[in-house]
């Protein structure tokens, strides 16, 4: 490997969330900040909510009976 080319690695580096978490690990940068992590985003928390707008789910329904009549 040529000397002098590649980034410092820090094996230590912290990341952080906008929520507060805090995780640990491998990177180039020393400290990164993140808006959402795992512990806060609604995929992994279970707590996302499912918004039908202007009823397109009932819409697609009705689309799809009529197909099969």
């Amino acid at each position: 490997m040529k000397k002098d080319i590649h980034p410092k690695y820090f094996s230590e580096a912290e990341i952080k969330c906008a929520c507060g978490a805090s995780r640990k690990t491998g990177s180039t940068k020393e400290k990164t900040e993140v808006e959402i992590c795992s512990n806060c985003h609604p995929f992994y928390t279970g707590k996302g909510k499912f918004i039908d707008t202007a009823g397109r789910v009932e819409k697609f329904r009705a689309r799809q009976a009529k197909k099969k009549k």
